[in-house]
């Protein structure tokens, strides 16, 4: 062999050995770094800049808030009304507090709304527009905009009375800007139940009939009415049926279509709290049948609208465009809500979701994703058509924005984790157990944890039986202060709070398996508070 030659060998199997040995660094740890021109930039002088301030959830500019109330859609506006108390950012005497949407995604803040008066506080409700003027507080050419909501007088549960939540009515002649109250209060009062709040109200058009469902302790009632003033009690429902851990609250009720059929069912949401899969509040749902006065169910099990910690007292719009079913809830829970270590506001809004059912064998599922307007917030950062992952292989991303981002890919159905993480030594840990059907969350290490011993107490699981594909819709937002995880186009949807000490920079991809990733994307979601 030529001299040449010799060298020309050495000097192939030595750049062999160079492109294994990258090749096996690689599939122990490959790093993808996304160089955004911008990071997120935390400014406690700033309004809506402070420390875990969402960034396109909404949350009120100051002070206490908790659940969404009033929801309605009219004349092109969405609005919001909700629980509120000016004066602190912890639980007090309720007013509703009001905001509007033309998009469901940037807000503008509204003069509160509501205020206690001598009946009372004013707890949660809804809001109708009376088109054909039957309450005959407006004209049919300026048709008023109800709300009915309940009042909660203070004086009468202080001496020990059963009575001290009735039914109160306010109305606007110019679309929610100035209210007054239904001389005639309380429009339903109360035989003696203690829990006796929350109603929903909507027009029934099979029946040509107003509507009102509201929760008494540990069940649901049903009302009709012609003028919105005056109520029939029709039936109740719930007592056996159904999580019964703690109180029932915020019930709501709707009709959708199936998923691929012209089948038509109903959906009743019913508030809980404690007695959540993952501890304290959670919003339970049945599907059924309703002929205006009876709701009927064979539903045995009990199903969750969401099973992360954080979402509930979730109701929907009343008259959303294209018969679109629009939810709401409130990212908190009744558990450690009082005491998140945020300065001079607490609480925010989940975001809007739309509403569907599907039917998966005998079941009936409600699912749950992002509405369609979240997309033109987005800025597309990285994408990858496939990832490769061998068994025990770690794939991370570094990327500053992961705390206001949008990660969205397909993976299959087999084991997975996700780690998130700072310089600040947090980690927040998502995981798939494929045999068990497993997801659990993890956020004992994800930050701030120890304001209140139930935050980070345990890991969170959630049994998966309806995820059946081969493949699993990964769709996961993180903002500053949260994350909400959606699988499979929402066959299930986690919504959990959290408060890293630094924002996340790292993402860590992992599988005991070999894993293929398709069509990995992060997106940068804008600001909606941006002036």
């Amino acid at each position: 062999m030529k001299f040449s030659n010799i060298i020309l060998l050495i000097l192939f199997f030595f750049g062999t050995a160079i492109a294994l040995f990258s090749c096996k660094k690689e599939d122990s740890n490959t790093i993808f770094t996304i160089n955004s021109p911008e990071k997120i930039e935390i400014d406690p002088s700033k309004n809506y800049k402070e420390p875990y301030r969402p960034q396109f959830h909404f949350s009120p500019e100051k002070n206490w808030m908790n659940d969404p109330n009033g929801m309605v859609f009219y004349k092109g506006i969405y609005h919001l009304f909700y629980q509120y108390y000016p004066n602190d950012i912890v639980w007090g005497p309720m007013h509703w507090g009001h905001a509007t949407s033309t998009d469901l995604i940037h807000w503008k803040h509204k003069n509160i709304a509501l205020f206690p008066d001598k009946l009372g506080l004013i707890f949660s409700g809804s809001a109708v527009i009376d088109l054909n003027n039957t309450s005959g507080l407006g004209t049919k050419a300026n048709p008023p905009m109800i709300a009915i909501f309940t009042y909660h007088n203070m004086d009468g549960e202080k001496t020990g009375k059963t009575n001290f939540q009735t039914q109160g009515l306010a109305y606007s002649l110019d679309e929610g800007d100035t209210w007054l109250k239904y001389k005639g209060n309380p429009i339903l009062g109360n035989s003696g139940l203690k829990d006796f709040r929350d109603p929903k109200v909507f027009w029934n058009s099979e029946t040509n009939l107003w509507n009102l469902v509201l929760v008494a302790g540990d069940h649901a009632q049903f009302y009709s009415s012609k003028n919105l003033i005056t109520w029939i009690f029709e039936s109740e429902f719930g007592k056996n049926n159904g999580a019964h851990g703690g109180v029932w609250e915020c019930p709501d009720i709707f009709k959708l279509k199936v998923a691929n059929s012209n089948e038509e069912k109903w959906v009743l949401l019913i508030s809980i709290n404690p007695g959540a899969p993952n501890g304290g509040s959670g919003t339970q749902y049945f599907i059924g049948d309703f002929d205006g006065k009876t709701f009927h169910t064979t539903q045995k099990e009990t199903k969750w609208i969401d099973y992360g910690a954080d979402n509930y007292a979730g109701v929907t719009y009343n008259d959303a465009p294209n018969d679109k079913r629009i939810f709401i809830g409130w990212m908190s829970n009744w558990l450690y809500a009082r005491n998140t270590p945020t300065k001079n506001w607490r609480s925010a809004m989940t975001l809007p979701r739309e509403l569907s059912i599907e039917k998966l064998g005998v079941n009936y599922i409600l699912k749950s994703i992002p509405v369609e307007q979240l997309k033109k917030q987005v800025i597309s950062e990285f994408s990858k058509e496939t990832l490769d992952i061998t068994a025990n292989q770690t794939i991370t991303i570094k990327y500053n924005n992961l705390n206001q981002s949008e990660i969205k890919f397909k993976a299959q159905s087999k084991n997975l984790k996700l780690i998130f993480s700072n310089n600040a030594k947090d980690s927040l840990v998502i995981n798939y157990d494929a045999k068990q059907k497993i997801f659990s969350f993890d956020r004992r290490h994800s930050g701030i944890v120890k304001f209140e011993e139930n935050f980070g107490k345990k890991i969170h699981k959630t049994s998966t039986p309806n995820l059946v594909s081969e493949t699993i819709d990964y769709r996961i937002l993180l903002d500053w202060s949260s994350i909400e995880i959606f699988l499979n186009e929402g066959i299930y949807s986690f919504t959990e709070q959290i408060f890293p000490k630094k924002p996340y920079t790292v993402l860590q991809i992992q599988s005991n398996q070999d894993q293929e990733i398709k069509n990995i994307s992060i997106n940068k979601i804008k600001e909606i508070w941006k002036k």
